[in-house]
């Protein structure tokens, strides 16, 4: 029995196959071959075994150091084709700018200031409005909705009443927040549970409170003792009376009646945290809502929604996206994430 690996290496740039034999390139073997091509293996003697390896183990043939030439000779193609060619210090200016409005954007002034003292560029925003759009960042972020709204209306009057869509976004990040802080919907044992409260059985255990308090006037209360049940209660039918406001409401976008009807389903659990619907109560659902915001009030001071840094990413990513679904396997070379960590790897 003698082991022989085969290799077959398809070639979307060119349109060519070649076979290997133990990691050697025997050559091309095809060329102008069409799209959609799907791997097969013949056998023709009794006892024969294939095991196939699709990447999941390393390649016998040095596929690494195929992928990079190629990668080589497109980035010479396109730097041969480059109609005009910005100077260093132009080229560097350009880069310098796209940080630099980056860090405005996003609201990191120290760091903004920093950069700007290093190289010498303005700032095209006042540093007092900077760090009022990092407050109200800040407080979205830590899931404080109520607060920031107050902020943005203190800040900027006009905002949220032209944009009531965005108003009902934040809205309905509150309702969750409101749910996520109510401790009673982590413990299904909680006299004051949501599910409790929602199946009607409250007013049940209201009768037995309001029994209890008449029994326990004569006696003095404790300083310090627990009375953390009536806020609980309260909370609760705050909770409710917000979420048949938001209900209420007579909204058009699918989008948002979507994302309210998503809120309210998180009342149909005993833990929300912990039912299919809890990634809403992730921290992580707080940041396009955040984003959101900050666009909006960069607007209202005639700035850009989105940093060009961010445009330039999306644009190519878009472009790369273009050049796959047309079938030109050079734009598996283009991706950006590869591009960024190859130009950030330590030179040998």
């Amino acid at each position: 029995y003698q082991r022989r690996v085969r290799g077959c290496c398809v070639n979307m740039i060119d349109n060519s196959v070649f076979y290997t034999k133990n990691g050697m390139n025997l050559g091309t073997a095809f060329q102008k071959v069409p799209q959609n091509l799907y791997p097969t293996v013949g056998l023709q003697s009794p006892g024969e075994i294939a095991d196939a390896n699709f990447g999941d183990r390393p390649f016998m043939f040095d596929i690494e150091g195929y992928m990079l030439e190629w990668r080589t000779k497109l980035k010479d193609q396109i730097e041969t084709h480059i109609p005009f060619r910005p100077q260093e210090s132009e080229l560097d200016l350009t880069l310098k700018k796209l940080v630099f409005s980056y860090l405005i954007h996003h609201g990191y002034c120290e760091a903004a200031e920093s950069f700007a003292k290093t190289t010498n560029l303005y700032f095209f925003e006042d540093i007092p409005s900077i760090q009022n759009r990092q407050k109200v960042q800040k407080l979205v972020m830590n899931g404080q909705i109520s607060e920031a709204v107050i902020l943005v209306q203190q800040l900027y009057p006009d905002l949220l009443t032209s944009k009531p869509e965005l108003l009902f976004k934040l809205q309905i990040r509150s309702f969750i927040e409101m749910i996520a802080n109510i401790g009673s919907g982590r413990n299904q044992n909680h006299p004051y549970s949501i599910a409790r409260l929602i199946n009607g059985k409250e007013q049940e255990r209201q009768k037995e409170d309001d029994q209890m308090d008449v029994d326990q006037k004569s006696d003095e209360t404790p300083e310090g003792s627990d009375q953390t049940q009536t806020p609980n209660r309260r909370i609760l039918e705050q909770l409710l009376q917000f979420g048949r406001e938001l209900n209420s409401r007579n909204i058009q976008n699918e989008e948002l009646k979507k994302q309210l009807k998503d809120a309210f389903s998180l009342l149909a659990y005993k833990d929300p945290r912990m039912s299919q619907m809890g990634y809403l109560m992730e921290p992580s659902q707080r940041e396009q809502l955040c984003s959101d915001l900050n666009s909006a009030m960069l607007e209202s001071h005639g700035l850009p929604r989105q940093p060009p840094l961010e445009l330039a990413i999306s644009q190519t990513k878009n472009c790369v996206m273009k050049m796959l679904e047309s079938g030109l396997g050079s734009g598996a070379y283009s991706g950006l994430e590869k591009q960024i960590k190859c130009s950030l790897k330590p030179s040998q």
